[in-house]
């Protein structure tokens, strides 16, 4: 049977069941044998979904947990003669847009980005996405802390396709999807890793103000508005720096930018368009077979057609030779479905605290109530009802970078 949800449970239950005393342990001298056969095999099935987890848990922690214990404060190899003075330059920018992330946008001040960790590969960890095969919806995973999202994160390259091959055996579409950083949501320092450290200016502050993001507001199994949201801080904070601190070069690079980005994402949401109404055509599955194939040979003719215009720029090209599938158009709406909501909110707001408030109270709305929200937001719906204006609170102080491990 096709799974459509799938949900992690507590790893540590498997760890207490041995120490648990049973509540029928007292009578179960009166159970038959027959019965107390049905209830270990009750308890057998239970905790099946848990240890077929463990493996999955154990690589998470791991994995971050080496990162922890290789990173090095930014302050001491700042400090460091035999640091590169290429590397130098960088995290001395990285201290910059960190201190600004605090004191212009009101992001979290704390020991997120303060370390640097060189990881020896070009990711930190590899996305598994899925969607079955006539939809567009993405699978949810859900995990204790996190809640559900719509991917499954692997440190290890190889794990990451592996477990992809497996739901693609089962007939789910799937997209394996570089990760160049991740959010630990605060819970730990997340350092500055080597698979992003030498991104071009804007697309290092692009990055820390989307990750900050994520710790500033979350809502639990909702991946498009945390991402969404994430994606409507970023482009504020990349706007307030380049009015601060760019050139006019770096100005008409990035505008160039969001232009091609928006093309792009044009692009996929009418192809997205074809394929939802394709698969609500109540077509035989052979047919909607065919036209999916058919659809997805368009959309790739149609971008041959578009980057023409883009003058040589081939930042696109990676994801367009891959053999296209829903999964990869999930992936994509997962970042940026709700973003003009969250830009029209952050039109009625005086300042980026006052947004964070007005953000939380959606992210405490059940999850349809606080998506419609967000659509009314963008179409500019006289029936949206209004959020509350919050007033501007002070200005926290900032913090000279501490040198945190961890």
């Amino acid at each position: 049977m096709k799974r459509s949800f799938q949900r992690e449970n507590d790893p540590d239950n498997a760890t207490r069941a041995s120490l648990l005393r049973f509540p029928f342990s007292s009578f179960a001298g009166k159970i038959s044998r027959p019965a107390k056969w049905a209830i270990v095999l009750a308890l057998a099935l239970t905790l099946l979904p848990v240890l077929r987890s463990l493996p999955f848990y154990f690589q998470a922690a791991a994995g971050h947990l080496k990162l922890i214990a290789a990173a090095r404060p930014i302050d001491a190899l700042l400090h460091d003669p035999n640091t590169p003075e290429e590397l130098k330059h960088k995290l001395l920018k990285v201290t910059q847009i960190r201190e600004f992330a605090v004191r212009e946008l009101g992001l979290p001040d704390n020991g997120s980005y303060r370390d640097y960790v060189d990881i020896g590969r070009p990711a930190v960890a590899w996305n598994v996405f899925a969607t079955t095969e006539f939809s567009l919806q993405p699978v949810e995973w859900c995990f204790p802390v996190a809640g559900c999202v719509n991917y499954r994160g692997y440190f290890n390259k190889d794990d990451a396709i592996a477990y992809a091959k497996i739901l693609q055996d089962e007939g789910y579409d799937v997209h394996v999807s570089e990760v160049p950083a991740y959010s630990t949501l605060g819970w730990f320092g997340d350092p500055v890793l080597s698979s992003f450290i030498h991104y071009p200016e804007i697309n290092l502050a692009r990055l820390i103000f989307h990750e900050l993001a994520h710790q500033a507001v979350y809502a639990k199994g909702d991946t498009q508005f945390n991402e969404s949201f994430a994606v409507a801080v970023e482009t504020e904070g990349v706007a307030r720096w380049l009015s601060r601190h760019g050139s006019e070069t770096m100005r008409k690079t990035y505008f160039a930018y969001q232009a091609r980005k928006k093309d792009y994402l044009d692009l996929l949401m009418r192809y997205r368009s074809r394929l939802d109404a394709l698969y609500a055509s109540g077509e035989s599955a052979a047919s909607m077979r065919s036209g999916k194939a058919r659809i997805f040979s368009e959309l790739k003719n149609e971008f041959g057609m578009l980057k023409v215009g883009w003058g040589g720029y081939t930042g696109y090209d990676n994801w367009f030779n891959q053999r296209l599938t829903n999964a990869h158009l999930a992936s994509i709406a997962a970042y940026h479905s709700l973003a003009p909501g969250f830009r029209a909110l952050m039109a009625q707001q005086p300042d980026m605290p006052a947004f964070f408030a007005a953000a939380r109270e959606l992210a405490a709305l059940p999850k349809p109530l606080r998506e419609q929200r967000l659509i009314a937001l963008e179409a500019g719906a006289a029936t949206a009802a209004p959020l509350p204006v919050h007033r501007p609170q002070p200005a926290r102080p900032v913090r000279p970078a501490r040198q945190t491990v961890g």
